[in-house]
């Protein structure tokens, strides 16, 4: 077994079809079709349900994917290693919530590329849940979440305490009424998603519609416009608050505070560019 058979096995399964994998590799489908092929016939098992929707993992695959995750992250501790110095340079992949993003981190992220040019930085927006796995998959170096998180593996850095507030369209001032309006979010594992409809248990009252966006800026172009509510960061809508085009409503205390979290595995390998943005981050902390 090779570790670019791993490799190829490993974006099969997290891709879900041959060729978004061969995509993501820059390999050709009939490529990565004859390598999982011979990595099945090599281990006597298959590690995929095939079916017009794609490729699924059997239990054996599962296995092995856990296996691939750690010895491929291995293999790249071992490769930044031999190539770490004390001039911050390589790749920074980072993670995200939108809000976070939009709000914080163009600021962080451009003081830290001009002190260290030669780091290359990605930034990957998604929501919290969506992250933390990531972060655990080896996938991300770290990530921007909402927090504290109660888990063994990751470590965490309190960086940007938020106020979280209700806003619907300007005008609309009763909450009662307010709480029956369509909500619009993210996809499940948004954290203010959770939140809303946590406090709405509270209280007694059923769970609207719930409307999917894909942007912040469909979601709080929706609520101007009248198309329902949302829970935010205040420090996303400072702007329009003060023009006038939302309305604010504050949540109860126990849901009002929030901190976003910088995270990151326990074991993972911390090159020069990473010692870097984590001190950047505790000046900030």
């Amino acid at each position: 077994m090779e570790s670019g058979d791993l490799r190829i096995f490993q974006a099969v399964a997290r891709e879900g079809t041959i060729t978004k994998a061969a995509s993501s590799l820059g390999y050709v489908q009939s490529n990565v079709t004859a390598r999982i092929q011979q990595l099945e016939q090599e281990l006597n098992t298959s590690l995929f349900h095939r079916s017009k929707r794609g490729m699924i993992l059997t239990t054996a695959g599962q296995t092995l994917l856990g296996h691939a995750d750690k010895i491929l992250s291995l293999l790249d501790v071992a490769h930044k290693q031999m190539l770490d110095n004390d001039i911050p340079s390589g790749s920074l992949k980072l993670g995200s919530i939108t809000t976070a993003a939009a709000v914080h981190l163009p600021s962080l992220m451009l003081n830290y590329r001009r002190q260290y040019p030669d780091v290359k930085l990605s930034l990957l927006s998604s929501n919290t849940n969506d992250l933390i796995e990531k972060v655990l998959r080896y996938e991300l170096d770290g990530a921007f979440v909402n927090g504290p998180l109660p888990h063994a593996e990751l470590e965490q850095i309190p960086v940007f305490p938020e106020e979280l507030v209700l806003i619907s369209e300007p005008g609309a001032n009763k909450l009662s009424d307010v709480l029956m309006e369509p909500m619009l979010f993210f996809s499940v594992g948004c954290y203010h998603r959770g939140t809303m409809e946590s406090w709405l248990r509270e209280e007694g009252l059923p769970v609207p519609e719930i409307m999917e966006f894909g942007t912040l800026e469909a979601i709080l172009g929706g609520v101007a416009a009248g198309l329902g509510t949302t829970i935010v960061p205040r420090s996303v809508i400072r702007r329009k608050e003060m023009e006038g085009s939302v309305h604010v409503h504050p949540l109860p205390d126990h849901y009002r505070h929030v901190t976003v979290q910088f995270i990151y595995r326990r074991d993972h390998f911390k090159t020069s560019a990473f010692h870097k943005f984590i001190e950047l981050l505790q000046q900030k902390a």
